[in-house]
């Protein structure tokens, strides 16, 4: 297939008045999160909500995928389902991104601003949701494939979603953060898929992105140690070849050096005294 290039974006989309902004829209960036790592119970069970609408709205937008599906419709079912639920989408005006999911199909790593880009038959496409209620957000996404998908795409979707189970599954109090991208990385090795460095899982309450980084290698500088009550994302990204990567010009879009295809799955998580719950279940 021919390398993806960008489409027309439609009118921002617009979000009900009633709904509760996060503090960063209408800003150039968001306020430095200064609280702890830790979270209470309170805090939790109101991520337990944005998670689930996150995850339902995702849900609702991956029952249109099909050829001649344009990403914008994909945004369009999911910003409704998350306005029709008392959340505001994340995405939307976060550092001026103009969306309010991110779509990134076939070499697109991660950040694909939804437009006029027609689903084909064959592609694969992340939808990633963060939802915002109640003063805490709720983020995860997924890849899927756009009807008949070669085996080498089924397979990198399938791994990578694997990759991300090992990862949850390493996840210990006591155990520092670099367990998950040392699981992650020895996983993805055993194919001779690339995994993206650049961009990270990340620390998520009231915060979109809290300033803890959760890389999906083994880095020798994530050190910290895993606590319960802790909450964050793991999203691995694999990719058929290089992990390195070029930027569009929108600043946003983030594509595979090679442009060869890659794959993401990413949930929020709560660290438990035993393991971890996922937050971003429907």
């Amino acid at each position: 297939m021919a390398p993806l290039v960008p489409g027309r974006l439609s009118p921002t989309r617009s979000v009900p008045a009633h709904i509760a902004r996060p503090e960063y829209v209408g800003k150039r960036a968001p306020a430095p999160y200064t609280g702890p790592e830790v979270q209470t119970a309170e805090t939790i069970e109101k991520m337990r909500i944005a998670g689930a609408i996150a995850a339902r709205a995702m849900d609702e937008a991956a029952k249109h995928i099909a050829p001649g599906v344009t990403t914008d419709e994909l945004d369009r079912v999911a910003h409704d389902y998350m306005c029709d639920h008392g959340a505001y989408p994340s995405d939307l005006g976060y550092r001026d991104f103009p969306k309010s999911i991110c779509t990134s199909v076939n070499e697109v790593i991660c950040h694909g601003i939804p437009d006029s880009t027609v689903l084909e038959d064959g592609d694969i496409v992340n939808l990633d949701v963060t939802a915002y209620i109640h003063g805490v957000h709720g983020d995860l996404n997924a890849t899927y494939p756009v009807g008949d998908v070669d085996e080498e795409s089924k397979l990198l979707v399938e791994r990578t979603l694997e990759s991300l189970n090992r990862a949850i599954k390493a996840v210990r109090p006591g155990r520092q953060i670099n367990v998950i991208g040392r699981v992650i990385e020895s996983y993805a090795k055993r194919f001779g898929y690339g995994v993206v460095r650049d961009f990270t899982g990340h620390g998520i309450n009231t915060s979109f992105h809290s300033g803890l980084i959760v890389p999906h290698y083994d880095s020798p500088r994530a050190t910290e140690v895993i606590r319960p009550g802790m909450t964050f994302t793991i999203e691995p990204m694999l990719t058929l070849g290089t992990h390195e990567y070029d930027i569009w010009q929108d600043g946003w879009t983030v594509v595979t050096k090679d442009r060869k295809r890659t794959a993401q799955f990413e949930h929020t998580l709560l660290v438990t005294a035993d393991g971890t719950e996922i937050l971003t279940l429907p």
